[in-house]
């Protein structure tokens, strides 16, 4: 076997693909373009899945690529086993009705063996158990005997994905020797043990899968393949695992060396380090492709990955961060394979160690309380301990603990988890939040009803073209039941077979106004889409009444559906323009559109400067100024996508979808109400920008006559500044800033004539002071001086009157400020000027505390103060009298008598 790194390995593989006839294409991102309905790029063929389809057409017939990939089915393997890993890389080439299963198998073959020099003897494949011609093409191709080519069943060696193109497969194996077996006589390709690594697999697009469950013959057959590169790589490199491949194993060792545990020295400090290295690599490029993460969807798993990285880490003693210093090696080894690394290293650094820090206080929050929990179960004999449903649900709810951390958490002391408590739990939860809901599942019981409608009665929604149209009355409700009439001042909800009326969706609030009829008119608060096509305008009578079968005019009430428009197209301004400033991993994570406000969620890990957002409103205004044409089209979902058009995860599309284009700015599938042209949004202005979650910011924003209001009270503001100070509205900031410089200065110089004065009246008041075996007592009331300023007059007579207590009342109008004082020799004897100051409040209808040198406090009865302070210093006095040089227990001072 020719032994090669990592990289040469990748490019020897493209470059003779590319000698075959194979566009090379780069890597897509993992995380699938313009396909909500998946996670994650798990193989190489899915950016591919519409040329496979047949909705787009590539580029070439013939492709190949190295994919990045990520899978996360076998999450737990990693770690236990030499090949199991959620990030890899994926070879593959790619035929879309050009060649078949001669060609992929001979250009395979000659690969493996000229290319690689993998020994012939010890290669083995298999193919699926009714593919003659395949096993007859390796046997001719090959010269393989028949013994070494296994046949499968449809479980190994049939691919499909439902409806739609599949086809038998064939694998590639390579014996490892007896070594790496299990020792069974039935030993061989697909046994779960080491020996036998299958390393690419040959697929064979043949079939059409139907509805009915029948598979037909294909006219333009497809190859799609998938070698392993780390796999292959260990193997040419004679390594034990793909963890010991160049591309691998120095990220092993980087754990190693902050952690202190050498790889292969211990079997549990192994698994460990294998799996921090995975997670590690898979939460890097979720990172450079944008990911965030989240409790829901990609962003769940990309967390799910860090924390199971940063459990693993704390097993092998790691208990600072130490993440970001794993991912540095990541982009050291695979940078030069995937440049973007480097280039968004800062950004990738700063997700992962944010993440990281959040997770330690969840990890010992919650492994502290899990612990106890652990400790308090007390099993039957010959019963295993179980962990309460209701107990691992509240460390997912309180704390943020995941299931799966806490299953395996679990499982390394011996326990088991009541899974099926714990989603009944989860179960009671999502019931409370729908009840907690139910005002905006307004249909109630109606909801089958309405779903049986949908399939009779599909509104036909105009309101693209028109605000106002004439509709049929085929449906009405009130307080959940069907009803023949609505009555005047009765709320409920009205069916139209055509209607103008935008339903909210997409985050476009809906639409408001009037159906009115030959007997009375319906006002229109809110509209639904509670099944299929079906359109319910929510409202309620507010002249005669709506009876079923009557005809109205439904107009909808056109400033709010104008204004509502221009904000629904200034959040796709918005929304490509963060993509320019900030980058393209910058994806909606939400929005509002009404019709006074926008609100635009988006994903994103560290709050925008003050230039970012300004950068980011200025290219919204260039687009409004340059009155761009918005057009809308309808096309099939494929095309769109093909076509560059920006697609929501979690939103489902038909097959024909609503592409609303700005010109070449901006592209995106929406179902939304749009201006015509941008110049149409008048003003735009960005009012805030906010953090709501982690890795998620929000902007707030403002157009048409509402920015125009703003605009104009604003300077209005400014004129009214500019007049109050004497100076023009260009000169309001250098006027307030002078202000502020000669209010500064003189503050500077009311302190330093306070300190004056309170040196001043210190001398005075000192010499009111009492002394009592070398101790001065001050007690006393300063009229005219606020907190700050007794604070000062405290430390000038505690600078006069060496050891001291000193109570001060400073009085100002009702109201007193106290200030207490105990010199450091004399705390250290007993005197307690926290508890000085509470007493003296407490007898003045005050409150007070502090430390045993300074307390502070208020009081509000300050014709009582006089007395409260004589008595004091009275009791004071006495105390230290009587104690000589010892601490009295009166007045705030504890006594340390020796008994």
């Amino acid at each position: 076997m020719r032994a090669l790194s990592t990289d040469e390995l990748r490019e020897k593989y493209l470059h003779f693909f590319e000698g075959k006839g194979h566009l090379r294409l780069p890597s897509a991102s993992v995380v699938p373009h313009g396909d909500p309905t998946l996670l994650f790029t798990g193989a190489g063929m899915v950016p591919f899945k519409p040329y496979f389809l047949g909705r787009a057409t590539p580029p070439r017939t013939r492709l190949t690529t190295c994919q990045r990939c990520l899978r996360t089915p076998d999450i737990d393997h990693v770690g236990h086993t030499a090949r199991h890993a959620t990030f890899f890389e994926m070879l593959g080439n790619f035929s879309f009705g050009d060649y078949f299963k001669r060609e992929a198998i001979t250009w395979a073959w000659e690969f493996v063996t000229q290319e690689l020099q993998l020994p012939t003897d010890r290669l083995w494949t298999t193919v699926y158990e009714n593919d003659d011609e395949a096993a007859a093409l390796w046997q001719e191709i090959a010269s393989l005997p028949a013994e070494r080519i296994r046949r499968l069943g449809k479980a190994d060696n049939f691919w499909e994905i439902g409806v739609g193109p599949c086809g038998p497969c064939s694998e590639i194996y390579l014996d490892r020797g007896p070594e790496f077996g299990c020792g069974k006589p039935t030993c061989g390709p697909g046994c779960d043990c080491d020996r036998f690594m299958e390393f690419w697999n040959l697929v064979f697009i043949q079939f059409f899968k139907n509805e009915e469950g029948q598979y037909l013959p294909l006219e333009r057959k497809g190859i799609d393949t998938g070698m392993g590169l780390d796999r292959m790589a260990a193997l040419l490199q004679g390594v034990d695992s793909i963890f010991d491949i160049d591309a691998v194993r120095p990220i092993v060792d980087k754990v190693g060396e902050l952690s202190g545990h050498r790889y292969k020295s211990s079997a549990s400090a192994d698994v460990s380090l294998r799996v921090i290295a995975d997670h590690v690599r898979g939460g890097t490029f979720l990172a450079m492709d944008g990911v965030l993460p989240s409790n829901e969807g990609r962003g769940y798993v990309m967390r799910r990955l860090i924390r199971r990285a940063v459990r693993h880490g704390r097993l092998l003693g790691l208990t600072r961060p130490f993440l970001a210093d794993v991912a540095a090696v990541v982009v050291q080894t695979m940078g030069s394979a995937y440049p973007q690394l480097k280039e968004d290293w800062p950004r990738i650094s700063q997700v992962l160690r944010a993440e990281e820090e959040r997770f330690q206080t969840v990890l010992d929050e919650g492994t502290q309380l899990l612990t106890q929990l652990m400790d308090l179960l007390h099993p039957a004999p010959g019963k295993p301990r179980v962990l309460a449903g209701e107990d691992v649900f509240r460390l997912y709810d309180t704390y943020g603990f995941p299931l799966e951390l806490t299953r395996e958490i679990a499982a390394e002391r011996g326990v088991e988890i009541d899974e099926a408590g714990f989603q009944r739990a989860m179960e009671r939860q999502r019931e409370r939040a729908r009840a907690a809901r139910g005002q905006t599942s307004y249909l109630g019981g109606a909801q089958d009803a309405w779903a049986r409608l949908a399939e009779r009665y599909p509104s036909k929604f105009v309101g693209y073209e028109t605000l106002a149209s004439r509709g049929r009355v085929v449906a009405l409700a009130r307080e959940g039941a069907m009803v023949d009439a609505l009555e005047l001042g009765e709320e409920g909800e009205v069916v139209l077979d055509v209607t103008p009326f935008y339903a909210e969706a997409g985050g476009q609030v809906a639409d408001t106004g009037t159906l009115t009829g030959a007997t009375g008119q319906f006002q229109v608060q809110d509209v639904q889409r509670p099944a299929g096509q079906l359109v319910v305008h929510r409202g309620k009578v507010v002249a005669g009444r709506i009876r079923l079968e009557d005809e109205v005019l439904a107009s909808v009430e056109p400033h709010a559906r104008h204004d509502t428009a221009r904000n629904h197209t200034a959040t796709h301004l918005l929304h490509q323009a963060l993509r320019t400033v900030l980058g393209k991993q910058v994806h909606q994570a939400g929005s509002l559109v009404a019709s006074d406000r926008l609100r635009f969620d988006f994903t994103y890990p560290e709050p925008l400067s003050a230039e970012q957002v300004a950068r980011v409103e200025e290219l919204v205004v260039d687009q409004i100024l340059a009155n761009t044409p918005v057009t809308t089209r309808e096309m099939p979902l494929s095309e769109a996508l093909a076509s560059g058009a920006m697609a929501l995860f979690g939103e489902k599309y038909g097959q024909t979808v609503r592409v609303v284009e700005v010109g070449d700015f901006s592209r995106e599938l929406c179902g939304g109400t749009h201006v015509r042209r941008t110049g149409e949004i008048g003003p735009f202005r960005i009012l805030s920008e906010s953090g709501i979650s982690a890795g998620v910011r929000r902007i707030e924003a403002v157009t048409g006559h509402v920015a125009y209001t703003l605009a104009r009270r604003d300077w209005e503001t400014i004129g009214r500044l500019a007049v109050a100070l004497g100076t023009d509205r260009a000169s309001v900031v250098e006027r307030v800033e002078r202000l502020q410089a000669s209010e500064r200065e003189q503050a500077r110089q009311i302190q330093e004539l306070t300190a004056r004065l309170a040196s001043a009246a210190a001398q005075e008041l000192a010499a009111q002071a009492r002394t009592v075996g070398g101790v001065r007592v001050l007690a006393t009331v300063v009229k005219g001086v606020d907190g700050a300023a007794l604070l000062t007059l405290g430390d000038r007579l505690q600078e006069r009157l060496g050891d001291s207590v000193i109570v001060l009342a400073g009085v100002e109008g009702d109201q007193a400020q106290l200030v207490t004082m105990v010199s450091p020799r004399l705390v250290q004897l007993g005197l307690d000027a926290g508890r000085l100051v509470r007493e003296v409040a407490g007898r003045a209808g005050g409150r007070g505390g502090g430390r045993r040198e300074l307390g502070r406090g208020a009081a509000s009865q300050v014709a009582r103060l006089p007395e409260v302070l004589r008595e004091t210093a009275d009791r004071v006095v006495q105390e230290l009298e009587a104690a000589g040089t010892g601490a009295p227990a009166a007045a705030g001072v504890t006594s340390k008598r020796k008994e």
